[in-house]
């Protein structure tokens, strides 16, 4: 049976009870809020397991929500909106949502969603809570620096762009999941202007990097489409 918690920040008490209800069939436990501010103390107090966020919210915004969740946890989130658009998908990936769900909605396809994010979230490569590791490579995120462990102990850093370190920490943190070239140029680099395949020309720098240090065949080009991060298993 499961116990994982799922916190809905929803203001349409229908569409809350509904996904609610999906939910529970699912075995998950749900608590309820109806804006930015009690999302937030729910969080922190409930400390849920993935957050079911809307993006029209009265007070705080849904963006402004993920905005404050992410300065202090990683909590996987699932932005709904009835806002479509790449512009919103891209926006909602900027903030660091793990997924987008435009209404009106299935509510099974949401139930859905949020087992795949759980599922890859249980499966990433993080070995302690700010860092993540793949074989000797080593990124950490609250230093902002990636570095590789030789076989004595001794760890010499790698040294990257803002932007390198940006695309590796992302694909680390997500292995197997494919990114559009679109998706890492608004992560990395959202107000440069500049055309998606710039991000070849900084996969290639990365690649070669780690390969110059021994690492090798941990970044997949996904043709036509874009890259993904070697899954470890």
């Amino acid at each position: 049976m499961s116990q994982e918690r799922i916190l809905i920040v929803e203001d349409d008490f229908d569409s809350a009870e509904v996904l609610a209800a999906y939910l529970k069939r699912d075995k998950f436990q749900t608590q309820h809020a109806v804006d930015g501010k009690q999302a937030l103390e729910l969080h922190a107090r409930w400390r849920p397991d993935l957050v079911l966020l809307d993006i029209m919210l009265p007070g705080l915004n849904g963006n402004e929500v993920l905005s404050a969740i992410r300065q202090h946890a990683p909590t996987p989130v699932i932005m709904v909106t009835a806002v479509g658009g790449d512009s919103q998908r891209i926006s909602a990936l900027l903030y660091g949502a793990d997924d987008y769900v435009v209404k009106p909605y299935n509510p099974g396809e949401v139930v859905a969603r949020v087992h795949a994010v759980l599922r890859r979230w249980h499966g990433q490569a993080l070995s302690t809570a700010g860092r993540l590791r793949h074989g000797p490579l080593v990124v950490d995120l609250d230093a902002a620096l990636a570095s590789i462990d030789a076989d004595d102990g001794v760890s010499a850093p790698l040294v990257l762009t803002r932007t390198e370190f940006q695309l590796l920490s992302l694909l680390m943190a997500a292995p197997s999941k494919m990114f559009t070239r679109s998706e890492l140029l608004a992560t990395c680099q959202p107000e440069s202007g500049a055309m998606e395949r710039v991000v070849d020309a900084h996969m290639y720098n990365l690649r070669r990097k780690l390969e110059v240090a021994g690492v090798t065949g941990v970044l997949v080009t996904v043709r036509g489409l874009g890259y993904r991060f070697r899954n470890p298993s």
